[in-house]
């Protein structure tokens, strides 16, 4: 099989798209031949360094595709079936062997390319606005890069819920994709501190999500109203440094969190509510998947160098 593997850690370039053996489905793993996999963050991180990671390793942990044979003891999936991931490790290749507790069936009706799209950009906007900081009626939340993958889909999710929702993003056309996904306000980086004070009468925003990180994180602070939270999920600018805790007591009593989606995948019952609310959302049309741009999986550097540009809108695929 053709794959695509990090030979150390550094830049998009020590990529290589290249031949490796075909895996085998050990005790309680499914082979499932890849249609799409999902272009995240993470990837970047582990790629580069900022995860831990040994290498070579395959990149990529989330997709879709289609099962082409079982290992021992799997139990609830068949030859032929469907399926989506979001803990694969390896899952930029032509085939991958997954553990069948991280696997959920695919939904009839919903292609491969948007059942790769959803698993961790979904599940991690659903934690945020349902788990992290639960968004209520009468909410005002800022979050940033609202024409990303996370950011499209968490403020559908947030204003579903009666929460409005304010956005940054970086040009015209982010913001137009931001305000059809529903946000009310869309600022531009330089100003959003004063921008969420205005529009919220002085007072500030309950939550801000933040994935931008390094650059914006001083500022979303500053957003915040008294006991408001800063849930900081990213740092697609960089990793936020050391900070005095004082300021958070000096800025009103706020509070500032570093969740992580495994923390909020912990067991089976967890899982499926996530991906029951998901797929239902999508299904009835309350939540839109954008996929923004595709590439083959040969291209994979090109998609990473696309996603920490930080130029690409909704979700980015790799795919035959």
């Amino acid at each position: 099989m053709r794959a695509v593997v990090a030979r150390e850690a550094g830049g998009p370039e020590v990529l290589s798209y290249t031949e490796l053996p075909d895996p085998e489905p050990g005790p309680g793993q499914l082979l499932v031949r890849v249609a799409a996999a999902g272009v995240n963050f993470i990837d970047t991180y582990r790629r580069g360094g900022v995860y831990p990671m040994t290498y070579p390793h395959t990149v990529g942990v989330e997709g879709a595709g289609t099962v082409v044979a079982l290992g021992e003891d799997v139990t609830g999936f068949a030859v032929g079936d469907h399926v989506a991931w979001h803990e694969g490790p390896g899952s930029y290749a032509e085939l991958v062997a997954l553990d069948a507790q991280h696997v959920v069936h695919v939904p009839d009706g919903m292609d491969l390319t948007t059942a790769a799209a959803l698993p961790l950009q979904g599940m991690t906007a659903h934690y945020l606005v349902r788990s992290t900081f639960e968004v209520q009626p009468g909410h005002d939340v800022l979050l940033h890069a609202g024409a990303g993958g996370v950011g499209l889909l968490a403020t559908q999710l947030a204003v579903a819920r009666g929460g409005r929702v304010l956005t940054t993003v970086s040009t015209p056309e982010k913001a137009a994709l931001s305000r059809e996904a529903g946000a009310s306000d869309v600022f531009g980086y330089d100003d959003f501190r004063q921008r969420a004070r205005e529009a919220t009468d002085g007072e500030g925003v309950a939550v801000v999500y933040d994935g931008v990180g390094r650059t914006t994180f001083d500022d979303s602070l500053a957003s915040l109203r008294t006991r408001g939270t800063l849930a900081l999920f990213g740092g697609s600018s960089g990793q936020v440094p050391p900070f005095d805790l004082q300021r958070l007591n000096s800025g009103g009593s706020l509070s500032v969190t570093r969740p992580s989606l495994w923390h909020f995948l912990r067991d089976e019952e967890e899982r499926s509510w996530r991906w029951g609310e998901l797929f239902a959302a999508v299904a009835d049309g309350t939540l839109a998947v954008r996929i923004g741009e595709r590439f083959p999986l040969a291209d994979a550097a090109a998609a990473h160098e696309a996603l920490e540009s930080r130029r690409t809108t909704g979700k980015v695929i790799l795919g035959a």
